[in-house]
C-alpha cells in the first residue's frame, strides 16, 4: 500500500518549522593550532596577545641616528657622522636602541672610511622606523567571532602571538544510501542496476561546506535494516542525511523509520524538483530524507541540508548572487510548487540570456551544464519568451561573458574543438546547445547565440546551408565559416544483421527506426529522401522516436531499442556499430559578421583550423577537412 504525503509546506515556511523544533544547535567546539585553522569558524572574537612588532625596529637597510644631528645637512652642506658615536649600522628588522629616533637608507650615504659617513639631507624623527605595534597592538581585535578563517588572517593571528584558539567542531554528516537498485562504482551492470552516485555528490556538497561526510554502506529495501543504520548513524554523527526511500511507494520507508525511532516533522514541500523531502529528528540530531532523484537530491541540498550543516557550525549562509537575464523560451510551470529551472547563460550584445535545460528530476547533466537557476514562484503558470528574469548564479559573471554560445546541429567534433579551444586558451569558454539546424538559425536571428552549426539541404538546388540563411536571417550579415565535409549514413549493430542498405529499407516491417529531432539537418535529409521514394513516415517504425544528437541515436542502435538510425561516421565508431554511408554533407558555422572580429570567435576559427583539431578528426574518421576555417562573406 502506497503512503500520502503528509504536508505541503511552502519551502520558507518549512524551514522555518523545522529550524524552530530543532531549537538552538549544540554547536561543539575545540582548540586547534593557529597553522592548522584554515576555514575554520571561530568561537570567540581573537585578540592579539602582543605587539606586532614587539619592539622598534628598522624599515631599511641603512644608519640608526639621532635626527637633531642631521637638521643641517644639505647637498651644499655634508654633515660627517661617526660610527658608535653619531649612528650605528642597522638592517632591516633590527631593533632601534631608545637613544636613536631615525634610519637613514644606505642609498643615501657617503662613505668617508671605515668609521665615518657623509650625509647630505636632513632626517625627520622616525624616519625608517617601524614603531612598536605599527600593524597590530596588543589587546588588538584581530577576528571577530564566528569568522571564517582565512590564510591572511592565520599570518595576523600569529603575529599577534596567537598560537592556539577554539574553534566548532566540523559536524559529523552521516549519509546512508539506500535502495535494492543501487550498486557501488565499478560494478559489473546488469538490468535494473543504478549505480549510487548521488551519496558521492553530497559527501563533496557537505566537505565544501565546512562538514565531515560519513557515507554508510548502501542499505537495501529493507525495513529493518534502514531503521538500524539510521541509529546507528544518529549515535555516531551531529546529522544523518537518508537518500531516497523519500516518496510515497511501497518501499519507500524512510518516513516510517524515522517515525519510530525520531520525530517526523515535515515530509513533503512545495518544491519542484524537490518536493517529497522530509525533514525530522532522531536521537535529538537532525535527519533529512532526500528524494533519489540526483536533481531533486540537488536542490533538497542545497535549499535545506546546507542550512543545516552551516548553522552546526555557526555559519549563516550567504546570499545567492543574482542577475538580470532575457529569457530565450516560454518556462511552463504549475501553480502547486515552488519551481527551479536549470539555464544556461550567455553574453551577447552587452545583456545576459538565459535558455531553460532539461527539466526533469533525473536529468543530471542540466546540472553540469547549467550556469544559474530560475526561480517560479508558485503562484506563477508560466514566463513567457523575451521576459527579463532574476537568475540565481552558479557560475562567475566572468565566465559567462567569455563563454562563445553555440547553438545548433549536434556533432561530436564541437565538444572536441570546444575543449581544445580552452587548452589553447584558458579564459574562453564554448557553450553548446543541440536543438538541430534549423533552431540554431532562429536563434542567431533572435540574438541569441553568437553561432550556430547547420548542415541544411536546399532539395531543389542540392546546395547546403546558404539559401536557408538568406532566408530565414534577412535582416544580417550572416558569414558561413566552413567546417567540415562528413559522411552521412545508416547506423546498424556489428554484422548489419538486418541487411540495411538504403531509404527503402526502413519502412520493411519488424524494422525499428530512431530518428533526429524535427527541424535538425539529418532529419530534413530523411524526409527529402523519403518523399523522393514516395515513403509515407507512417510506415516507418519508430519515425516519432526523436534524439537531439548523433550520440543518443547510436546509443539506442547500440543498446538494441532501434535497429537503424540515421547519423553521422564519427558517432558509429564511437559506438562500435557498422556505417552504412548515404551522402556527403557540408557541415558548416553561421555567425553573424558583426561577430567575426569578436576575439573569441577569431579564436574558435583559429582552434578548427589548427593541427591539434584536425588530429582529433583523423582519430574519429569521416571527415573532410580541406576548407575548414574558410569564410565566405554573404
Amino acid at each position: 500500500m502506497q503512503n500520502v504525503y503528509l504536508s505541503n509546506y511552502e519551502l520558507n515556511e518549512a524551514i522555518e518549522i523545522y529550524l524552530k523544533k530543532l531549537g538552538n544547535f549544540s554547536l561543539n567546539k575545540e582548540k586547534i593550532s593557529t597553522w592548522d585553522a584554515n576555514g575554520r569558524i571561530t568561537c570567540n572574537p581573537m585578540f592579539s596577545i602582543i605587539s606586532s612588532p614587539h619592539y622598534n625596529s628598522s624599515a631599511m637597510d641603512g644608519i640608526a641616528t639621532k635626527s637633531e644631528k642631521t637638521f643641517s645637512a644639505s647637498d651644499r652642506n655634508h654633515v660627517i657622522l661617526e660610527e658608535f658615536e653619531d649612528y650605528i649600522v642597522v638592517d632591516t628588522g633590527d631593533p632601534i636602541p631608545r637613544e636613536y629616533d631615525c634610519v637613514i637608507m644606505v642609498e643615501d650615504l657617503i662613505k668617508v672610511d671605515e668609521k665615518k659617513i657623509e650625509i647630505y639631507q636632513s632626517a625627520t624623527p622616525w624616519q625608517n622606523i617601524r614603531p612598536l605595534g605599527e600593524d597590530i597592538v596588543e589587546n588588538q581585535l584581530i577576528i571577530p567571532s564566528n569568522h571564517k578563517i582565512r590564510p591572511v588572517d592565520i599570518g595576523a593571528l600569529i603575529a599577534g602571538g596567537i598560537n592556539s584558539l577554539e574553534v566548532y567542531k566540523k559536524p559529523v554528516i552521516g549519509i546512508i544510501p539506500t535502495g535494492t537498485e543501487l550498486v557501488e562504482p565499478g560494478t559489473s551492470l546488469k538490468i535494473g542496476d543504478i549505480i549510487d552516485f548521488n551519496s558521492r555528490v553530497f559527501s563533496a556538497q557537505v566537505s565544501d561546506w565546512g562538514g565531515i561526510a560519513k557515507r554508510y554502506n548502501i542499505v537495501k529495501d529493507n525495513y529493518q535494516e534502514i531503521k538500524n543504520t539510521v541509529i546507528k548513524a544518529s549515535s555516531e554523527c551531529d546529522m544523518v542525511l537518508i537518500n531516497a526511500g523519500s516518496s510515497a511507494g511501497r518501499e519507500d520507508f524512510t518516513s516510517e523509520v524515522i517515525s519510530e525511532v525520531g520525530e517526523l516533522m515535515i515530509h513533503g514541500v512545495a518544491i519542484k524538483p524537490g518536493k517529497p523531502v522530509m525533514m525530522g529528528k532522531v536521537n535529538n540530531k537532525p535527519i533529512i530524507g532526500i528524494p533519489g532523484f540526483p536533481v531533486s537530491a540537488y536542490f533538497v541540498m542545497e535549499k535545506i541540508a546546507k542550512q543545516i550543516v552551516e548553522g552546526l557550525q555557526g555559519i549563516e549562509s550567504k546570499v545567492d548572487k543574482v542577475i538580470d537575464a532575457t529569457l530565450t523560451k516560454r518556462a511552463m510551470s504549475s501553480l502547486k510548487y515552488l519551481e527551479f529551472v536549470r539555464v544556461k547563460l550567455g553574453y551577447i550584445d552587452n545583456k545576459f540570456i538565459a535558455t531553460p535545460l532539461a527539466r526533469g528530476a533525473g536529468a543530471t547533466m542540466s546540472l553540469v551544464k547549467a550556469d544559474g537557476v530560475l526561480e517560479i514562484d508558485q503562484n506563477v503558470e508560466g514566463i513567457e519568451a523575451g521576459t527579463i528574469v532574476k537568475i540565481k548564479m552558479l557560475n562567475s559573471e566572468e565566465n559567462i561573458k567569455n563563454t562563445l554560445v553555440c547553438i545548433g546541429s549536434h556533432d561530436p567534433i564541437i565538444d572536441i574543438a570546444s575543449d581544445i579551444m580552452h587548452q589553447r586558451n584558458k579564459m574562453y569558454f564554448l557553450s553548446s546547445a543541440n536543438v538541430g539546424s534549423m533552431g540554431g538559425i532562429m536563434s542567431l536571428n533572435k540574438g541569441e547565440a553568437h553561432m550556430a552549426p547547420i548542415h541544411l539541404l536546399n532539395m531543389e538546388t542540392g546546395e547546403y546551408n546558404k539559401s536557408y540563411v538568406e532566408k530565414y536571417i534577412p535582416n544580417k550579415k550572416i558569414c558561413l565559416v566552413k567546417c567540415v565535409k562528413r559522411i552521412q549514413g545508416f547506423m546498424v549493430k556489428k554484422g548489419n544483421p538486418l541487411n540495411v542498405k538504403d531509404f527503402k529499407d526502413l519502412s520493411r516491417d519488424g524494422l525499428k527506426f530512431v530518428n533526429r529531432q524535427r527541424g535538425s539537418g539529418t532529419r530534413l535529409l530523411l524526409d527529402y529522401n523519403l518523399k523522393k521514394l514516395n515513403i509515407s513516415p507512417e510506415k516507418i517504425s519508430g519515425y516519432f522516436r526523436e534524439e537531439y544528437t548523433h550520440l543518443a541515436v547510436a546509443a539506442a542502435v547500440s543498446a538494441g531499442d532501434a535497429d537503424v538510425g540515421l547519423g553521422v561516421y564519427s558517432a558509429a565508431t564511437m559506438m562500435n556499430l557498422d556505417f552504412i554511408p548515404v551522402c556527403n554533407e557540408e557541415y558548416d558555422i553561421a555567425i553573424p559578421e558583426e561577430y567575426i572580429e569578436m576575439n573569441i570567435v577569431k579564436e574558435f576559427i583559429k582552434t578548427i583550423k589548427s593541427k591539434t583539431f584536425k588530429e582529433e578528426l583523423e582519430k574519429l574518421g569521416g571527415y573532410d577537412y580541406t576548407e575548414t576555417g574558410d569564410i565566405i562573406y554573404q
